[in-house]
Formats: C-alpha cells, sequence, structure tokens
C-alpha cells in the first residue's frame, strides 16, 4: 500500500474522527438498531433499514479512517524550509487575470478543502505551484478554463 503524506494536523483529525466514530456513532447507531428491532416487523421496519444503512455507512468510513491513518506518512510542515514550493507550503498567489490574492496550503489528499485554504498535493493547482518560487507565474488548467498566477510568498507553517 502506498504511504499518504499528511501534516500533523491532518492525522489528528482523522484520529479525532475515528475516535468519534468508534465512541460515539457507533454506540448510537447500535442503539437505533435495538430501538427499531423493538418495533416488531423488521421486513417494513423504516427505522430498522436507515438504522443499519447509517451503521453500513459509519463502518464503511471507520475502516476507511483506519487505512489512511496506517498508511499515514506525517510530515512536520513547521520543520521545512525552502524557497520552492513542496508538500506543505503555503502558497500566497495573485490572480493575473483578477489581481485576487489567494493563499494555498498544499497538504495531503485526505485533508484537503479548497474553501478553507487546504489543496490537495494530487490537485492541478499544487501540481502546477511543486517546484516553483516567488517571482514565477504558474499557469492552471482548472474545469473553468485556464488561470495564470503569480507566487508572491511561500512559507512553511504547522
Amino acid at each position: 500500500m502506498d504511504k499518504v503524506p499528511i501534516t500533523i494536523r491532518g492525522y489528528a483529525a482523522l484520529e479525532e474522527e475515528l475516535k468519534h466514530r468508534q465512541q460515539v456513532e457507533r454506540p448510537r447507531i447500535i442503539q437505533a438498531i435495538a430501538e427499531a428491532r423493538a418495533l416488531g416487523d423488521l421486513s417494513e421496519n423504516a427505522e430498522y433499514h436507515a438504522a443499519k444503512e447509517a451503521q453500513s455507512l459509519n463502518e464503511g468510513r471507520v475502516l476507511e479512517l483506519e487505512s489512511l491513518i496506517s498508511r499515514a506518512e506525517i510530515i512536520d510542515v513547521s520543520k521545512l524550509s525552502g524557497t520552492k514550493v513542496k508538500f506543505g507550503a503555503t502558497v500566497q498567489l495573485i490572480d493575473e487575470d483578477t489581481e485576487e490574492e489567494k493563499t494555498y496550503q498544499i497538504v495531503g489528499e485526505p485533508e484537503a478543502d479548497v474553501r478553507s485554504g487546504r489543496v490537495s498535493i494530487t490537485s492541478p493547482v499544487a501540481r502546477a505551484l511543486i517546484g516553483k518560487g516567488v517571482g514565477d507565474t504558474v499557469e492552471v488548467t482548472t474545469p473553468g478554463g485556464g488561470k495564470s498566477y503569480e507566487i508572491v510568498g511561500i512559507r512553511y507553517v504547522g
């Protein structure tokens, strides 16, 4: 199995979600199944079927989280430095068309959330930025078309 690069913060979030699903969600769902069973005939018991589906979804996510955690390659971004963009970098960009400033941190896939400014190492934006430095211009092909950004800052913060 391939290792999954992830920041310390991303790893902690995975562990927290796993703990929540195992210690809070699992018992809650088991209780819901027990209550639904008590209602009688299971063949036409919507509550029972809904609870079983919730159990299936929860257990699937638990397995996924356990796999991610076991394959995680934790990278302490605070110990990184340099003038080139690499995993963990927080990059300040200027959109050359709109002059809008954007800031992204390049993170592992499990912790990516564009709305929070965290882009996956495998995303088009991150792939375009890797290896570049301040002052470089990058072209990014997105579903909405091409974008051109100038890198105006690179920092490594945990």
